[in-house]
């Protein structure tokens, strides 16, 4: 074609016109490419897979949550019907506890079957109705794994008692016999002697929870083979991952040597309790790592389909030894659980200081590797209930500590609406802990959810008992009661405010004042200008709060949110932040200047993540 055509043709609109918008085109993306490669190694979604899966994650036991609601179909049953709550809630994954088949000595942590469901629940079908009921809702489902130990009546105890070759070495058997001294000091978690004779065998096998859950002998590559087995057995079904129960007994010194005593001038033969030794030679034992990364390798072979990862957590109580704790979130190079639970918020009601608050959290914050991401429990099945051991006072203050902190908060249900503990008599006490001493027993915390002011709460409608008896105070504290200035109310908005800021779940968390009442701190994301700041109260009497030397603070702040709902909406200024005992206050603010970067040693971030309001996304910075 001529020169001449092809300039005339050219010149004409709709020639000119496509061809300037595909050159614009490729500038703005040849600019974008580049700036993208200045800014970071890597653009990151807004939300990582972990915490949009786990923005909260309720401990449910399905024991206490789903009893009665249809027994004639199962509690998994019971727990699908309330499914809406946790939508409600704006909670994005369920902890359920032991459901495997069971005799019930210790609430289904003492298993007979991994694979198969206790009719107590329901049948293998509720439970994929109630997985598959779960994912269509955009919810996780987190299985207890209970690796340790199981019943007595496993079929492989059995087998293991009369010495079947493939099974004799399954469990850790020693020599001993009925009326001599047990092979050494060892105790059990419940109490008295971690040995028991059997007579089968003509051996004493270890168990340092009840007997009637003897200890897996994790030397012998067998057993090891089976419970990877059980693992890919659910991981097939489709759960979303994995609470590793009592971790750090699995392995135990195959010396069998006695254990130091705390105190070493006390009888021998007085030596009862578990507080009495130093275990040295039955927890946190070498190898034990080597086998928790082993299953955490084996969950991540199914993390490749995309939005489906599959999450692992390891419990493991390791009081003082924080190091102890840290070291299962494994090591730069090879990765163990996403993140051990954090049971430090526990002993909240012991010192109600924003000091002790703080000093709590930075035990972890503190400790924690660089780049792990961190989690908080305020309340557990094992611990009294927070509204009781601290107070319904503090109860609002404790949910946005636990909702405003970095990463993952786990809720224990009845918290989000300030359930207390039972008054159990001894005749009522239903756990082994609290049969063996009742003040030890932890029944007062695993009353019945209360669902509404019906018979039993709305628990169990079907006959006039269940399980444990129900708090006197359902008829006010109860999920159907609850108005817009509840504690289940300002547990939600919290939730949903948590997920919709971007510095709230994944910007930097800086401390900014602690006192004996107060303890403040900052949410900020570099690269955006809106920011949090927390001002919690965990005093006994109202205190105001000076907060005038944090120049990167503007000088009036409007609430908005308080515990308090008479104070939402409120401009104070920072020189004086006034809050009632047990008050919460959380400020929206905008600014250019960033916390920070002038005070590194005051400031965490899992990940550090910048804001590109361009594009509106996260990038690595």
């Amino acid at each position: 074609m001529p020169k001449e055509v092809l300039l005339l043709y050219s010149s004409q609109a709709r020639y000119r016109v496509p061809r300037e918008i595909l050159f614009w085109l490729t500038v703005a993306c040849t600019l974008t490419l580049v700036a993208l490669t200045i800014t970071g190694d890597r653009a990151v979604a807004a939300v990582p897979e972990l915490v949009a899966g786990l923005s909260g994650v309720p401990d449910l036991p399905p024991v206490l949550q789903g009893l009665g609601w249809r027994w004639s179909r199962g509690i998994l049953k019971g727990i699908q019907e309330k499914l809406d709550h946790f939508e409600y809630l704006n909670i994005k994954s369920i902890w359920i506890s032991p459901f495997y088949r069971s005799p019930m000595k210790d609430f289904g942590y003492d298993v007979e079957d991994f694979r198969d469901i206790d009719p107590l629940f329901g049948t293998m079908e509720d439970f994929e109705e109630l997985l598959a009921e779960m994912h269509s809702k955009g919810l996780k489902l987190i299985m207890d794994f209970i690796p340790n130990h199981t019943s007595d009546r496993h079929r492989w105890f059995n087998l293991s008692r009369t010495r079947d070759p493939h099974y004799e070495d399954y469990y850790v058997w020693t020599d001993c016999n009925a009326s001599a001294p047990k092979p050494n000091n060892w105790v059990s978690v419940f109490g008295n002697s971690s040995w028991t004779y059997d007579e089968v065998r003509g051996q004493c096998y270890l168990h340092q929870f009840l007997k009637e859950q003897p200890d897996l002998n994790f030397r012998n590559e067998h057993v090891r083979k089976e419970m990877i087995d059980i693992i890919h057995f659910w991981l097939k079904k489709g759960v979303d991952g994995f609470r590793m129960d009592a971790v750090k007994h699995i392995l135990e010194a195959a010396h069998l040597r006695d254990e130091p005593q705390v105190d070493p001038n006390k009888p021998p033969e007085s030596i009862t309790t578990e507080w009495d030794l130093y275990h040295d030679y039955t927890t946190s034992q070498l190898g034990l790592h080597d086998l928790l990364r082993g299953w955490r390798a084996e969950m991540d072979s199914y993390s490749r389909e995309p939005g489906r990862y599959r999450f692992m957590v390891t419990e493991s109580y390791d009081y003082h030894e924080v190091d102890k704790t840290m070291m299962y979130y494994g090591t730069p190079l090879v990765k163990e659980s996403d993140f051990p639970f954090n049971f430090y918020l526990l002993d909240l009601p012991h010192n109600t200081s924003g000091l002790w608050v703080k000093h709590l959290v930075h035990l972890w914050m503190g400790n924690m590797p660089r780049g792990q991401w961190a989690n908080w429990v305020v309340g557990n099945h094992d611990r009294p209930r927070i509204a009781s051991s601290a107070g319904q006072t503090y109860i609002r203050v404790i949910n946005m500590l636990l909702l405003t902190l970095p990463g993952t908060p786990t809720t224990y249900y009845g918290e989000e609406i300030g359930m207390e503990n039972i008054n159990v008599t001894d005749s009522q006490i239903q756990d082994p802990a609290g049969k063996y001493n009742a003040s030890a027993s932890r029944d007062p915390e695993r009353s019945p959810m209360q669902w509404s002011n019906d018979m039993n709460a709305g628990f169990n409608n079907k006959t006039n008992t269940t399980w444990l008896p129900v708090h006197p105070d359902y008829r006010t504290i109860n999920v159907q009661k609850q108005d817009e200035d509840s504690v289940l109310s300002q547990y939600r908005s919290l939730s949903k405010l948590r997920q919709s800021h971007l510095p709230l779940h994944r910007g930097w968390f800086c401390y900014v004042h602690a006192d004996a009442s107060v303890f403040a701190y900052l949410r900020e994301l570099d690269g955006l200008n809106q920011a949090f700041l927390i001002v919690l109260n965990f005093g006994k009497e109202s205190v105001a709060t000076d907060l005038s030397s944090i120049r990167e603070l503007p000088d009036q702040l409007e609430v908005l949110m308080s515990t308090n709902q008479d104070n939402r909406g409120k401009v104070l200024q920072k020189s004086r932040i006034l809050t009632g005992a047990g008050e919460g206050l959380v400020f929206e603010y905008y600014t250019h200047t960033r916390f920070n970067p002038n005070h590194p040693t005051q400031c965490y971030i899992s990940e550090k993540a910048c804001y590109l309001r361009v594009m509106d996304i996260l990038y690595t910075c």
